[in-house]
């Protein structure tokens, strides 16, 4: 893609609406503008790294046997009010009335409708267990939307929804999910803190948050160190469970189970949360299925959250600079970008338009930045946006045959010739 066909507003200075480093950074880079108060459009750069995160969480939860479904944002308040969560739920529900009075809800989660769904199709014991998931946005009317993405009002989320025959198989399927997002979030780059958690208006009795460790977040968390060292390969539910790990107001130093040389302290942000409620959504709305014996019984369910449009202002927490958004490379919304220095210099055009054609063969991540603006510009846009391999292509340099290879994650740069350019990034972005 060239920049100069591109729609990427950047801006130098900050907002004064931005209070946190994610939200400004995303206003900066041209990722999103606000609509109204919690609520965002996203421009194209901040929707390429939304998809991407998007797709990884789907991969993780198709690899899990998670069944990707799609359900509607705004739903009847007929079976929030048969589950006796329309009037307990609160102010954050958005309430409405279609054309011929009927009451209606935009939907800030989904166990109603996927247990509606549920009982309408599955009778037998013999079609469990069944785990669903969607990918929508939701809506919570949030009293005081602010921090961007991390806390806006309308937002994109994965939630599924486990089906089982009695607990002991649904606690394997919470085991179960509680990997994939273990898997999800150490592809995001980031590292997972899991913490036993509160149920909430959502109910049951196990739960567990997850955090992801960022300089700049909002909980300050206590764990154990063995929880920064996870292999993806080996992922155990139940051992990793039982390692500490508790936010500030949880923490009892003075009973702490673990030695200091053991625990860290860090600053957290929650990025998923996953519950076991068992039968008391089934047993409302009806979700029975006939057991072995011919017996009706309410099925045990789970519920599973990520917020996806969350996690864009999470990574950017976890992963900026004084100047700039670091991107891991699979995050990114483009892995590399070329920076033509001269546009008025036909040495720099030319060979830029080759490496440009020759990278496009290999991948659709390439942003070459043709813009005619100050070199200055292109240099901090470029950083600003935080392309992980930005490919800067001077005329000094080229008298020598050279072109510069910024790696933005590293801030660290090297001069190779021109016709090393290919066989480098091809190494760099197909090992991604």
């Amino acid at each position: 893609m060239k920049l100069s066909n591109y729609f990427s507003p950047t801006q130098k200075e900050t907002s004064s609406e931005a209070e946190i480093i994610s939200h400004q950074l995303m206003i900066r880079s041209g990722m999103i503008k606000q609509a109204s108060a919690g609520i965002y459009s996203w421009l194209p750069m901040g929707l390429r790294v939304l998809k991407k995160i998007e797709n990884i969480v789907r991969e993780e939860q198709n690899k899990a046997g998670a069944v990707e479904l799609l359900m509607p944002t705004i739903q009847s308040a007929d079976l929030w009010i048969k589950s006796g969560r329309y009037d307990e739920y609160g102010k954050e529900m958005l309430r409405i009335l279609d054309r011929g009075g009927r009451q209606m809800l935009y939907g800030p989660t989904n166990e109603e409708l996927i247990t509606d769904i549920f009982k309408s199709y599955i009778t037998s014991y013999k079609d469990l267990p069944k785990n669903l998931y969607h990918i929508q946005w939701k809506f919570r009317d949030e009293v005081r939307p602010r921090f961007g993405v991390m806390r806006g009002r309308e937002f994109l989320m994965k939630d599924n929804y486990s089906f089982d025959l009695n607990e002991k198989n649904a606690v394997d399927s919470y085991n179960n999910m509680f990997s994939a997002y273990i898997k999800t979030f150490l592809r995001l780059g980031l590292t997972p803190i899991s913490l036993r958690a509160d149920t909430g208006p959502i109910g049951g009795n196990l739960s567990h948050e997850f955090q992801i460790l960022a300089n700049t977040g909002e909980s300050t968390l206590y764990y154990d160190k063995a929880l920064e060292n996870i292999n993806p390969d080996k992922i155990e539910p139940q051992k990793l469970q039982t390692y500490y790990a508790a936010v500030d107001d949880l923490h009892d130093k003075d009973n702490c189970p673990i030695s200091e040389d053991q625990l860290k302290i860090s600053k957290g942000i929650e990025v998923g949360h996953i519950f076991y409620f068992g039968t008391k959504y089934s047993e409302k709305l009806g979700a029975y299925v006939q057991d072995s014996k011919g017996n009706n019984i309410p099925v045990h369910m789970g519920s599973y959250g990520i917020g996806i449009s969350r996690l864009v202002g999470a990574v950017i927490e976890a992963f900026h600079d004084d100047v700039g958004i670091k991107w891991p490379l699979n995050l990114a919304p483009f892995k590399v970008s070329i920076i033509n220095l001269m546009v008025d210099n036909k040495n720099c055009n030319k060979v830029s338009e080759e490496i440009y054609q020759n990278l496009n063969i290999l991948s659709n991540d390439i942003l070459y930045d043709d813009r005619e603006c100050s070199i200055g510009k292109k240099l901090s846009d470029n950083d600003l946006i935080g392309t992980p391999y930005q490919i800067i292509i001077g005329k000094r340099d080229l008298e020598n045959n050279l072109i510069e290879i910024k790696n933005r994650f590293k801030n660290k740069s090297q001069k190779i010739s021109v016709s090393e350019v290919k066989n480098f990034i091809s190494e760099k972005i197909i090992e991604s």
